[in-house]
């Protein structure tokens, strides 16, 4: 087992990935009586300083939409991923039979977490100038729901279409957390859109937005100090930069 994953030692994030299946699978086996031990159990994963999946920028976001206008297809997807936070095997799914007056309901593929998402007033306006002809949102060019992989290089030639080869689905689940992280939204509030189980996973999408946010809050914080409490201007300090 230490072999095959360090065998893989220039692709840290597949061998990690790899190794966390490998020890599910397993773990089951040992269950089942078909081996002893789970080999997989004490194997180190690699340390990786990758964040993963690039989460879009605003100008992200701007630019796929100058290419892909609302009413096609591609903004659509679009505004589902951004608006709900939900994976791309939640996406494909989605149909007009999960509304209920403002609310999406959604039983996450993944986890089977149930969700009642508000609809946020940009994707109401999209939705609402969609001809409801289909239960599913999103179709093939044949008429048929996507499949999550289907779905995911789909995507991906429209994001290369608008030269955002960097950007993904998944991405835009990572500005979706971000946005509401932005937006002092709490992580227990952010995990009610995103579906995350857990804090850490939360704390992961949005490290980057909390560090900023806290900085900006710590200068505001530290000149209102300042403000109410003026220290004395340093002699020597005025002299440096008259010499300068």
């Amino acid at each position: 087992m230490k072999a095959i994953i360090g065998g893989m030692a220039d692709r840290p994030g597949a061998a990690n990935c790899l190794l966390k299946a490998l020890r599910v699978l397993l773990r089951h086996a040992v269950d089942m009586g078909l081996i002893d031990d789970n080999p997989a159990r004490n194997v180190r994963k690699f340390k990786s300083s990758s964040e993963g999946f690039h989460s879009w920028t605003e100008a992200d976001v701007a630019t796929f939409e100058a290419v892909h206008r609302r009413g096609s297809k591609a903004h659509l997807a679009l505004m589902l991923l951004l608006y709900t936070g939900q994976r791309r095997s939640d996406i494909v799914r989605m149909g007009w039979q999960h509304v209920n007056g403002n609310l999406l309901s959604v039983v996450q593929d993944k986890t089977g977490e149930f969700l009642k998402i508000p609809f946020h007033p940009r994707l109401v306006e999209v939705l609402s100038a969609m001809q409801r002809t289909n239960l599913a949102f999103l179709l093939t060019e044949l008429g048929k729901p996507f499949t999550a992989a289907g779905f995911g290089n789909w995507f991906r030639d429209r994001c290369n279409e608008a030269d955002l080869p960097h950007c993904s689905a998944h991405g835009l689940r990572k500005a979706c957390a971000t946005r509401l992280a932005n937006a002092g939204c709490t992580p227990e509030q952010i995990k009610s859109i995103t579906g995350h189980r857990t804090l850490s996973e939360v704390a992961r999408y949005t490290r980057a937005t909390d560090q900023e946010r806290n900085a900006q809050q710590a200068l505001v914080n530290l000149l209102k100090s300042e403000s109410e409490h003026p220290c004395p201007t340093s002699p020597e300090r005025l002299d440096m930069f008259q010499k300068k």
